[in-house]
């Protein structure tokens, strides 16, 4: 019999859909580390939330486990990396507390506005200080939105509904989408000039880490308030301490911090610092909800081979994926590629397959392309939503396939359009599962994709090659290989390098700064 352990406290009703579905299932929530190493090895599933850490040790001792489902979006305490390379489908409920969560950063946003905790505080202590809580109203006010997806969209209605204007900064959002929900779409420096209160609900990423720093805090406007209930990386927390301490931030409302559980941290103990631990998703309805979601996905997974919002693996099935296994690294490859290089919001994708490819069950190939493409500003995509995270960001989405293909046998072209250009990238297999880039925005190319790479954009003259490896040897960058492609004698050009580390900033300001090069994009590849 198939057996699953919930090792985190959880609704009863997950445990009763395991055995309604003829799944056998063990509650043990609150096992230290050592009691989970010495019985996961029993289980074919592990349910958890938040306190249970999978980390590489407690994988590597689940000799039978397929499954780890995350009843929640955020999966920090899950080694997927290390699942991935186990074998182990990693699975999470990212829209069953949207609601709950966008609701908690509503009430801070009360909270922040009318000092309420303090006031409570200070009551109850036998104060009675009506004129020292003077708070400032909602109504007319600018909320700025920093990340308007799921969560985001949902605080913008009901911040619209409470007469607030509206403006949001995401990188994907359209403008469409921006008009159905009512709200401005800026640039996030205009944001910060703009809002009277900012909010995040953004993931953590390369990208999105610190982005709230004393240089952006400077672009806001005296007396903003800001509320997190996103991740608490988003927002350097020294830096916004010295703000509060300044005034120039009249107020925080944090729900998240940057280490947790956060028992110590410099915001504790400002009177203009609201501070929960964590709570957004704590509501009946949502636990409720995100246990009842796990414990259906894992069933069907685990009894049909059906899989639901997994992190790391496309719905494929058993038959398929020796064959699709190696489109699957090209396709991830032309996604991330595309991804890292688009600075703009995403208007348009065409994805082509052509000849053996196109005879394959592309589908994915597609969620795996697009997964590659919206993750560098969208963590919480995977293979299962990127298609639905797509559309829902009013992306136009064409597949193409053609079972011919010049001059290679097989050949997957992504072709992306924003609002301010379009670029394509094209790769095939070399001896049937070597992924290459074969053609860059027209551009003949030849080049494997490693994890230190530089793409450079150029006119065609001479040069600058030597003047590029002059200055990256300088400092102190090693060229592993080196590509280059020009559409004519004295056209555009471009260089892809293999470098073997990550140049610092100095090395890429210089390199940018070289005759003829238009622009300096560092990538990065899993190995």
């Amino acid at each position: 019999m198939v057996k699953v352990l919930i090792s985190d406290k959880m609704s009863p009703n997950a445990a009763r859909i395991f055995r309604a579905r003829g799944i056998e299932v063990d509650e043990k929530p609150g096992m230290s580390k050592e009691e989970l190493l010495a019985c996961i090895g029993e289980y074919d599933g592990l349910a958890i939330r938040s306190a249970t850490k999978v980390s590489d040790k407690v994988l590597k001792a689940a000799k039978n486990l397929k499954v780890v489902g995350r009843a929640g979006i955020g999966v920090d305490n899950v080694d997927v990396t290390a699942a991935t390379e186990a074998g182990v489908c990693v699975m999470n409920t990212p829209f069953g507390n949207a609601i709950t969560t966008a609701e908690h950063a509503i009430a801070l946003l009360f909270s922040l506005a009318r000092q309420i905790p303090t006031a409570n505080a200070s009551t109850h202590a036998g104060k009675w200080e009506k004129s020292r809580f003077m708070g400032v109203e909602l109504y007319g006010k600018t909320l700025g939105i920093v990340g308007c997806g799921n969560i985001g969209s949902i605080v913008a209605e009901r911040a619209l509904g409470l007469s607030m204007k509206v403006v949001a900064y995401d990188p994907f959002l359209s403008a469409e989408r921006a008009a159905d929900l009512g709200v401005e779409r800026v640039e996030l420096d205009d944001l910060l000039a703009r809002a009277d209160f900012i909010s995040f609900h953004t993931p953590l990423t390369d990208q999105t880490r610190g982005m709230l720093n004393k240089e952006s805090i400077a672009k806001t406007k005296k007396g903003v308030r800001i509320v997190n209930c996103a991740r608490g990386g988003l927002i350097v927390e020294a830096d916004l301490k010295a703000a509060l301490e300044s005034g120039h931030v009249a107020g925080a409302a944090m729900d998240v911090f940057a280490e947790e559980p956060a028992e110590n941290n410099i915001l504790f103990g400002m009177e203009n610092v609201v501070a929960t631990p964590h709570l957004g998703a704590s509501t009946l309805e949502a636990q409720e909800n995100v246990a009842i979601q796990v414990a259906e996905q894992m069933s069907d997974f685990l009894l049909l081979g059906a899989v639901t919002n997994a992190l790391n693996m496309a719905s494929v099935t058993a038959e398929e994926a020796p064959r699709l296994k190696p489109y699957m690294a090209l396709a991830q490859q032309l996604g991330s590629f595309a991804g890292q290089v688009t600075e703009h919001v995403l208007k348009k994708v065409l994805i082509e397959y052509q000849g053996h490819v196109a005879m394959l069950n592309t589908k994915p190939l597609t969620a795996v392309m697009l997964q590659g493409l919206l993750k560098p500003l969208l963590d919480s995509v995977n293979m299962v939503n990127a298609v639905v995270v797509a559309q829902q960001r009013n992306i136009d989405l064409t597949i193409a396939t053609n079972e011919r293909a010049d001059p290679y046998q097989t050949a997957i072209r992504l072709t992306v359009t924003t609002e301010k250009r379009q670029r394509s990238v094209t790769g095939t297999l070399f001896a049937d599962h070597h992924p290459r880039v074969v053609e860059i925005n027209g551009i003949g190319i030849e080049a494997v994709l490693r994890p230190h790479m530089l793409l450079i954009t150029n006119d065609d003259k001479p040069g600058l090659i030597g003047a590029l490896g002059t200055t990256l040897a300088k400092g102190g960058v090693n060229i592993a290989t080196f590509n280059l492609g020009r559409a004519a004698p004295g056209g555009d050009a471009l260089a892809l390098l293999e470098i073997d580390e990550t140049l610092s900033d100095e090395v890429m300001k210089t390199v940018s700064g070289l005759d003829h090069v238009k622009q300096v994009k560092p990538l990065a590849f899993p190995g």
